[in-house]
């Protein structure tokens, strides 16, 4: 049955791979208002070997483990209390669900590391056999776009799964409400998150976009507090990822890479993984920007209440995509939305 999966997953990826880019992004700029549109500066050219990209060795002849859901979660090295926290709190889930549900890492880029910031995380994942080290890539923001394909790419070769979520390690997860409804959707083109199609695209910060030649305004995307992607998906980003720009935002890029396929998108405002949280409301499965405290406020919420919040709070408005309009009139923020 799982060869049968995975030879699924390889046609579907195949198919997904003949799609034209150029005609996707002509489309939605059909689409884009022409207010502010003014040529930018060339894109520079892209080196012949990226970083990130990983290694053109075949995958193994069988997967290393299987599961319905693999979780990465982008983390630094630095960060070994983050990753503490999670493994006590929302992680300890994934060791509570049923054999074959949940497959955990935290992914940590060790190039330039110096020895001693080596020797901490050698002894954290003797301790823990959770981390997944990319020894050619150096962990910056910079490099987080090829942090993730190179996540996606290791995913692809390594592991049996049937969805993959993304989060970083100051988000907050309800894995056992993610596994459960993740049991009754096809694992196949879903893209499922909480979508922006309006967003400016950014001239200053860490943001910036420097070599975004493609509309005034992103395109639609998941934002990248937590998203959860099919694994068909995964194999098409590893059999494209030498033809994959890599923009500085890895939720804007990947919004990109899966514009020209036919994918399911799923807004869900349980995804509070904006830049910043909207407050906490019991029916969030990921929540974004979370200290330390509040990840260890909601697990224990949890366990004696059976629910998320001490306090439902809402911080800001919430809304629902409209898939009906152009992406930059799609996001109407209302009351009475999660």
């Amino acid at each position: 049955m799982k060869a049968l999966r995975r030879l699924s997953r390889h046609r579907t990826a195949l198919g997904l791979g003949g799609l034209s880019l150029c005609a996707a992004v002509l489309l939605y700029l059909a689409k884009c208002t022409s207010e502010g549109l003014r040529p930018l500066p060339a894109a520079p050219a892209l080196p012949h070997s990226q970083p990130g990209r990983g290694a053109r060795a075949a995958p193994p002849a069988a997967p290393e483990g299987s599961a319905l859901l693999a979780v990465v979660v982008m983390s630094g090295p630095k960060y070994s209390e983050r990753r503490s926290i999670i493994r006590s709190t929302w992680m300890a889930a994934a060791r509570q669900a049923p054999h074959g549900h949940v497959w955990s890492r935290f992914v940590v880029g060790t190039a330039g590391l110096g020895a001693e910031e080596l020797r901490s995380l050698e002894l954290e994942q003797s301790r823990h056999r959770d981390l997944l080290l990319l020894p050619e890539l150096r962990d910056s923001y910079e490099n987080l776009t090829a942090k993730v394909l190179a996540t996606y790419v290791w995913l692809d070769a390594h592991l049996d799964f049937q969805f993959a979520l993304k989060a970083d390690d100051d988000t907050f997860v309800r894995l056992d409400v993610l596994v459960e409804e993740l049991r009754a959707k096809e694992p196949r083109r879903l893209y499922w998150g909480f979508f922006s199609g309006r967003g400016r695209v950014k001239s200053g910060g860490k943001w910036k976009e420097s070599a975004w030649l493609l509309c005034d305004y992103y395109l639609p995307y998941a934002l990248g507090g937590g998203y959860v992607i099919s694994a068909d998906l995964v194999h098409y980003l590893r059999l494209s990822r030498d033809y994959l720009n890599l923009w500085q935002s890895e939720d804007v890029s990947l919004g990109v890479w899966l514009a020209p396929i036919d994918v399911k998108r799923v807004h869900d405002p349980r995804f509070d993984t904006e830049y910043k949280s909207r407050g906490c409301n019991n029916k969030y499965i990921v929540t974004h920007k979370q200290s330390i405290e509040d990840m260890l406020e909601k697990h224990q919420t949890l366990a004696k209440e059976g629910k998320l919040c001490k306090e439902e709070v809402k911080l800001r408005l919430s809304y629902m995509y409209d898939w009906g309009v152009p992406p930059s009139q799609c996001c109407q923020r209302k009351d009475g939305i999660p």
